[in-house]
């Protein structure tokens, strides 16, 4: 028997990776002001961890009031780079400036997911991974940006690993599945464990 969870994220890929574990799920996309939450928090000096987790639980917290006594998974995904939060870029330009800044050296992705039931948290996880980045040229760099540009905007760090983007990195260290945005392994246990997918 496998029980619907309610995915609270319009993301592609954590939609993609969950249909492709067989797990039975619908979506609803939280409307929330996800820069100002953490603007907020950035001003307390939060550690990078807790903005992921926090953005994560904000997400399963608003949808889980919509969906009496069903699982709601909150999901969210931050950069780590030398202690400061490098977000999805606004332009190409910026795109740029973030690769050329990373190249060479190493910087850490956190996959936060949280899941509430009935507006309680009773899940969470944050996954890690330490990525050291390639000394591309400007050349390069300028080249991936042109040609990804309308897929890279929406990823953290300015690069899709399970694209082209790979070919930025010397090594990772970790999990592929945080790398996409969701703790996976971490997730299908939980979710085994309590009956709510067969294993």
């Amino acid at each position: 028997m496998t029980a619907h969870i309610v995915l609270a994220s319009g993301s592609e890929i954590r939609a993609h990776l969950l249909r492709q574990a067989g797990v039975a799920f619908d979506v609803d996309v939280p409307r929330m002001d996800e820069a100002a939450i953490k603007a907020a928090l950035l001003a307390e000096e939060a550690p990078p961890r807790d903005i992921a987790d926090a953005l994560a639980e904000a997400k399963a917290r608003k949808i889980s009031m919509r969906h009496p006594g069903r699982l709601v998974l909150g999901c969210d995904q931050v950069l780590d780079f030398e202690g400061r939060l490098l977000s999805k870029p606004t332009s190409a330009a910026e795109a740029l400036e973030q690769l050329q800044e990373m190249r060479g050296k190493r910087h850490m992705l956190l996959s936060a997911a949280v899941i509430y039931r009935d507006g309680q948290p009773i899940w969470r996880h944050v996954g890690q991974v330490r990525l050291l980045m390639r000394k591309s040229s400007d050349a390069y760099l300028a080249d991936y940006v042109e040609r990804n540009w309308d897929s890279i905007r929406h990823a953290v760090g300015a690069y899709k690993l399970e694209e082209e983007g790979v070919r930025l990195f010397a090594s990772i260290d970790g999990n592929y599945f945080n790398v996409l945005g969701l703790p996976l392994m971490e997730l299908i246990s939980y979710l085994g464990l309590q009956g709510v997918i067969d294993q």
